[in-house]
């Protein structure tokens, strides 16, 4: 087993040596991660679609391409994300200042997930690098060709003690886990995400999770249904569903599902023909065991579209399940594959109670054009993100902050998300000597007195900001003018 006790050290030397701190360090690291993209991105996208089988317009969009401009967002923002964030200040720090500082917590772990297995280390690793941590990454062994690129690649282009790529199964994670770590970043299952977090206590160590659950799809009857069904099947199949915000199952009444149906019979032709077990656009299930668990759920409901399936080839059609019951196997856990429950509800009232009777999912999916029912939905339910009238998209917009609540996950990255999840918001203030800030505080020193407490509780008491950020400059400004004239008057007199 490898002695992650090194790997850290190795890290953490690194890190006190100050080296990841400076800008120019940080802009290097991820100018070269996107050089190693750049030269090497047709070796990755060969070894995700080895673990995955999946198409190459997925393997390559939805992780290289992604990567390449998440990178170039970091550094177009980098400079602005690293400075400090004045603050405002009360009465008595009038003349001083207080800020924010981001700092870079440290030594920092990466657990990677299969589904996607690049992107789901190389986000947040573009996050943790432009805050100016050391990373260890551990890629998940069920995707193991990825994992060996990212083991041969990485050193040839990062940092080789500062960005380090670790490897193994389960006794090697609950090893690397056992080591003390300045922050842990997780994507995967809730029920792994738990013990992450139980590990996580031993230090008090600051976690995010970034878990999945049963992403719900509510469908109004008004809808463009042959839009909305186009959107949401895509959605579906992505990945063939192993998606953690892929649609899980679908609420609409029993008019829109007969209808739902039809259209998507005739969307799934169009996506992938008469025999969408030959079509190069649909991934596999990534092992035998997803894909016997994925098998055990055709037998919930009826099956109204697809039910195929071919266990040497680990290939599960696009599938439609009709009449399931809330209590049946297949909507108890996230399905993570290409099948989808449909079930009936009379009211958004009655689609909206369902929802909150279980845990809280990590995108709500809402087909509506009316606006009283979006703000219905918006306010009465409760998700990681919400994404009306389309599927998967809003994880395109890095303005937008991902991530769960709840069983769903905790924390958020993306664009800046990603650096502030990597930093410390540390607090300063820098009090001055001047006799204005003194002269309003000198009352807190004792003796005290009833005079002082009431003069104090005056001065603490919250208030509108109403002094502001330019007051103290125009307040030394003016003083030296006055200064300035009374000087002049003086020589006068003189």
């Amino acid at each position: 087993m490898v002695q992650f006790s090194e790997v850290v050290n190795r890290a953490r030397n690194a890190f006190n040596s100050e080296i990841t701190k400076p800008l120019d360090f940080r802009v290097s690291q991820l100018k070269a991660f996107h050089k190693l993209l750049e030269e090497n991105g047709d070796e990755l996208v060969k070894a995700i679609r080895k673990d995955l089988k999946k198409p190459l317009t997925e393997a390559l969009l939805a992780e290289v391409e992604t990567t390449k401009n998440q990178i170039k967002g970091a550094l177009y923002e980098i400079h602005k994300w690293i400075q400090p964030e004045q603050t405002e200040t009360n009465i008595i720090l009038i003349m001083d200042k207080t800020y924010i500082f981001p700092q870079p917590y440290g030594v920092v772990l990466i657990l990677g997930a299969w589904n996607y297995p690049f992107l789901l280390i190389s986000s947040p690793l573009i996050g943790a690098m432009a805050a100016g941590n050391c990373v260890i990454i551990k890629p998940s062994e069920k995707a193991p060709a990825t994992a060996q690129a990212l083991t041969k690649l990485f050193p040839q282009y990062l940092h080789e003690d500062c960005f380090q790529v670790v490897n193994g199964d389960v006794p090697e994670t609950q090893a690397l886990l056992k080591e003390r770590f300045d922050y842990i970043f997780y994507t995967g299952s809730p029920a792994i995400g738990k013990k992450i977090r139980e590990a996580s206590n031993k230090y008090l160590t600051p976690v995010t999770l970034e878990l999945g659950g049963k992403c719900p799809v509510y469908i109004d009857d008004e809808v463009d249904l042959d839009l909305a069904v186009k959107r949401i099947m895509w959605g579906k199949m992505l990945n063939l569903g192993q998606t953690c915000v892929a649609p899980d199952y679908i609420l609409c009444s029993k008019k829109t599902e007969v209808r739902f149906i039809e259209i998507a019979k005739k969307t799934l032709e169009e996506f992938f023909g008469s025999n969408p077990e030959a079509s190069p656009d649909l991934a596999r299930i990534v092992n035998q065991q997803h894909f016997e668990r994925i098998v055990n759920y055709l037998g919930c409901g009826k099956i109204a579209i697809g039910g195929d399936y071919n266990h040497k080839e680990r290939y599960i059609g696009p599938t439609i399940l009709t009449d399931v019951k809330e209590t049946d196997p297949v909507m108890q856990d996230e399905i993570f594959g290409p099948v989808l429950p449909i079930i009936t509800v009379n009211s958004p009232e009655e689609a909206i109670q369902f929802i909150n009777k279980r845990e809280k999912p990590l995108t709500l999916y809402l087909f509506t054009t009316n606006k009283t029912l979006l703000d219905k939905f918006l306010t009465s339910t409760s998700s990681g993100s919400m994404c009306v009238n389309d599927t998967m998209i809003h994880l395109s917009v890095d303005a937008l902050p991902f991530g769960g609540v709840g069983m769903s996950g905790m924390g958020t990255y993306h664009g800046k998300y990603s650096f502030d999840t990597f930093s410390h918001k540390r607090s300063v203030l820098v009090r001055s000597n001047n006799c204005i800030g003194e002269y309003l505080g000198k009352s807190r020193y004792p003796p005290y007195s009833s005079t002082k407490i009431k003069l104090l509780k005056k001065i603490l008491v919250k208030r509108p900001n109403l002094i502001p950020s330019f007051l103290p400059n125009l307040l030394i400004f003016l003083l030296g003018m006055a200064t300035t004239l009374a000087l002049k008057e003086l020589f006068k007199i003189s």
